[in-house]
């Protein structure tokens, strides 16, 4: 069976410049979803949203746009919106876990209110002919509401349901629950994508044993973790490259420029690539040393360095 591998979307992270800089250097992923679009209330789409799935940003790469909303005239707007760009299919985030986020009933803070996602899947499926996947958890407080929805869902022509295996509460903290993950599988009938700490090639051979019907499956932070987990799976290998660290700083130095270049200012660019080594770090033989660095480089010259002495040392 042939694997399908998708990048699932972190927002502040996985925008265009992440994107064509990732599919060059390390490639591996299939399709890329946006990090979602959000209405803060008014019918406009924010510049930075819409410069992020611009066919001409994303001109060597499958992306599909995203959107978290529980508002049918919002998720209206925003599917005739992006078919002006030419796309065909719109992603419903009801997976992200963040309170504030949650608490106004959007991402899995929505998965409970049955009665509005039907309202908006109803409402989108007779106004517009855009194709609809989702981005879900199994739930806000427990696992279990999902499964009040898949009979919902089971209405609609929905393309697929991208399942990460924890509930909102959880945020990114404690294991997936691959149990509960079961009973979405055995409950629904439609066609399910997996998500949830896909970290390394035997992490993702264990999920795939226990889970042989799935052959889609979504990478999130593990991807930013290591980059060159998406193509290592794809070729069963568990073996970099000899030349790993030269790829992986030719990857930094690429994103850094354009990020450094669209955010003008120290501040800015500081926190966006601290963020980043949150994550880099840990392909590092001492992730906490490693980050200690980076956190401890007060200007851009002291971050060059600290750069340039981590990818040397490996």
């Amino acid at each position: 069976m042939s694997i399908t591998l998708l990048s699932s979307p972190l927002q502040g992270f996985t925008d265009f410049r992440f994107r064509n800089a990732f599919h060059k250097h390390f490639g591996g992923i299939d399709t890329f979803y946006s990090p979602y679009i959000k209405l803060n209330g008014k019918l406009v789409v924010k510049g930075s949203y819409e410069r992020d799935i611009l066919p001409k940003n994303n001109n060597t790469l499958e992306v599909i746009p995203q959107i978290i909303t529980n508002d049918a005239e919002e998720f209206l707007f925003v599917a005739k919106y992006v078919q002006q760009f030419g796309y065909k299919e719109l992603n419903w985030n009801l997976g992200c876990p963040y309170p504030m986020v949650a608490k106004c009933g959007m991402g899995s803070g929505l998965i409970s209110n049955t009665s509005q996602i039907e309202h908006i899947l109803k409402r989108v499926h007779n106004e517009t002919d855009i194709i609809v996947s989702m981005k879900m958890r199994m739930g806000y407080e427990n696992p279990t509401e999902i499964l009040d929805v898949f009979p919902i869902l089971e209405q609609y022509p929905i393309k697929n349901i991208a399942i990460h295996a924890r509930i909102g509460k959880q945020l990114y903290k404690g294991g997936v629950d691959l149990d509960s993950f079961q009973k979405c599988l055995d409950t629904s009938k439609q066609k399910i994508y997996y998500n949830g700490d896909i970290t390394s090639v035997a992490k993702f051979k264990e999920l795939q044993e226990r889970f042989p019907s799935i052959d889609h499956f979504m990478i999130g932070r593990g991807l930013i973790a290591d980059p060159f987990l998406p193509s290592m799976i794809k070729n069963n290998s568990t073996e970099y490259p000899k030349n790993r660290f030269e790829i992986f700083e030719a990857f930094h130095d690429e994103i850094y420029q354009q990020y450094d270049a669209y955010l003008q200012g120290p501040t800015p660019i500081r926190m966006k690539m601290l963020g980043f080594w949150e994550y880099f770090s840990e392909s590092f033989s001492n992730p906490q040393k490693t980050f200690k660095k980076i956190k401890k480089a007060g200007n851009s010259k002291n971050y060059e360095a600290a750069v340039k002495e981590i990818f040397k040392n490996g």
